[in-house]
């Protein structure tokens, strides 16, 4: 009994390693293919060069400072700079090789200029530095393909993946208990914000202002339909369409990172980030509350805070499956991988499992979405090991439709209502539901590298390149 169990915890631990686990302090130990000489500075800029393109694709891709740090110094190291200073503040990378007293530092400086959702280039790029720490390719190399990741265009097209997202904010309706009425209105008001959004965006609009007009799209059909319901035969809740709009939004904002900054020793950075998360969030708020007054202006008043039902056993599994459907459509919006579709489609069903199971014991929202945070970042640290995904993609996924949308837009309908003080209540609640969602995937995280470190495998994962980028070995001449 006990070897079939040992085989069984085998198979879902994996034999693998996801990539920031493998340099970790002690885990490894550096062993440079080709030491550089302190005086070569071309040699010197071109590591450091690339070790900054890595940690700026990964810090655009939402991965903590800490994180980013620990790769670049990793990069630098396994190309012989040990003696580096990293510094990784918000949206800037800055990396300083010292070579002893008697020549001056060696300094690269790269910036983030916006943030992007394609978890493929994330995977790519954690692919990448597993080649460079298994094949030791030279840096030249290594430059070509991380320039080739960095240029590539999305996996899939931008229809896919507008798509994706419509079915994300319906699977979130059908978590809140929407029908499918609720689900399908949903659907297409996602698909206006998302196509007026990505049109701003190319004009060059802020992302305050992108994210006032989401918040404002996500309140008018809802209102209207609600206005019309008797005449059109319908009964819904307009708050399920518009909270399914807020987490939408609110999912494409670095809440995690925010957060795991914050925990784990990067407080500037931290800080920076919940500033524009609080920012962003700020323009959903408004552009929700100039929407409940136009809506007021015309005589359409939307229903006050109790009308919300609470979970019950049996819709559940309903709502469960509302949680992975649209954990599962924020991958592939976010232009994760085929195979980390799935994943996180599973990782959605646990995350939901484990909150609305400790939601009927009266646990409390904050204590179940710490929880099931904690379950799923633990779940996809070690699902990176046996789909080498980046932990990353499967964390925000699964915890995304567990975002308080619905408790901002009823904390901003009380203020705004003169129910000032559940409002202000609900309010509360939201943000110390997303920071426990943060705090509980960076735990998860933390908890299955320390779970386990086995050995690296020999076995390579193939990244989409070309064959001429890999040096070809001489063949071994056979001893008489």
């Amino acid at each position: 009994m006990r070897p079939f169990f040992r085989r069984g915890l085998d198979k879902i631990l994996g034999n693998a390693q996801a990539t920031i686990d493998t340099i970790e302090p002690g885990s490894i130990v550096v062993a440079p293919r080709k030491p550089i000489a302190l005086d070569d500075e071309a040699a010197i800029t071109e590591v450091l060069d690339l070790a900054a393109k890595i940690g700026a694709v990964l810090l655009d891709s939402g991965t903590g400072a800490i994180d980013t740090r620990r790769q670049i110094e990793f990069v630098a190291g396994i190309y012989g700079l040990e003696d580096i200073d990293v510094d990784v503040t918000f949206n800037t990378i800055m990396i300083c090789a010292r070579r002893g007293f008697s020549l001056p530092p060696v300094m690269a400086m790269r910036t983030v200029h916006y943030r992007s959702m394609d978890f493929t280039r994330l995977a790519h790029v954690d692919r990448l530095v597993r080649r460079i720490r298994q094949l030791a390719i030279t840096p030249g190399t290594a430059h070509r393909i991380v320039d080739e990741i960095i240029a590539a265009r999305h996996p899939y097209p931008y229809w896919v993946a507008t798509i994706g997202w419509g079915v994300m904010a319906a699977g979130v309706s059908i978590l809140l208990g929407g029908t499918a009425f609720v689900g399908l209105t949903s659907f297409i008001t996602t698909l206006v914000i998302v196509t007026v959004n990505r049109r701003l965006a190319r004009d060059g609009t802020p992302m305050f202002f992108q994210q006032f007009a989401g918040g404002f799209i996500a309140v008018m059909p809802a209102a209207t339909l609600f206005h019309w319901r008797e005449q059109i035969g319908v009964d819904f809740l307009p708050s399920q369409i518009i909270a399914a709009g807020i987490v939408v939004l609110l999912s494409g904002l670095s809440l995690v990172g925010s957060v795991q900054d914050a925990i784990t020793g990067a407080p500037i950075t931290g800080t920076a980030r919940f500033s524009e998360v609080v920012l962003q969030t700020g323009g959903i708020l408004a552009g929700v509350a100039l929407a409940l007054r136009v809506t007021e202006w015309f005589g359409v008043f939307l229903p006050g805070l109790g009308t919300q039902t609470p979970f019950g056993p049996v819709d559940t599994l309903t709502r469960m499956t509302g949680a992975a459907l649209a954990a599962g459509a924020f991958a592939l919006a976010s232009y994760a991988e085929r195979r980390a579709i799935p994943v996180a489609f599973g990782a959605g069903v646990v995350a939901s499992g484990v909150a609305f199971g400790l939601a009927l014991t009266q646990a409390g929202t904050i204590v179940a979405s710490a929880a099931a945070a904690i379950v799923v970042g633990l779940v996809g640290g070690l699902a990176a090991r046996r789909a080498l995904t980046p932990p990353l993609v499967i964390a925000v996924a699964g915890i995304t439709p567990l975002l308080p949308g619905l408790a901002i837009y009823r904390g901003l309908y009380g203020i705004m209502s003169g129910q000032s003080l559940e409002g202000f209540g609900q309010v509360a609640a939201a943000l110390t539901t997303g920071c426990a969602l943060a705090a509980g995937v960076t735990l998860g995280e933390f908890l299955a590298r320390s779970l386990r470190r086995p050995s690296i495998p020999a076995v390579l994962v193939r990244i989409p390149v070309r064959p001429e980028h890999f040096p070809r070995r001489k063949p071994r001449r056979e001893s008489p």
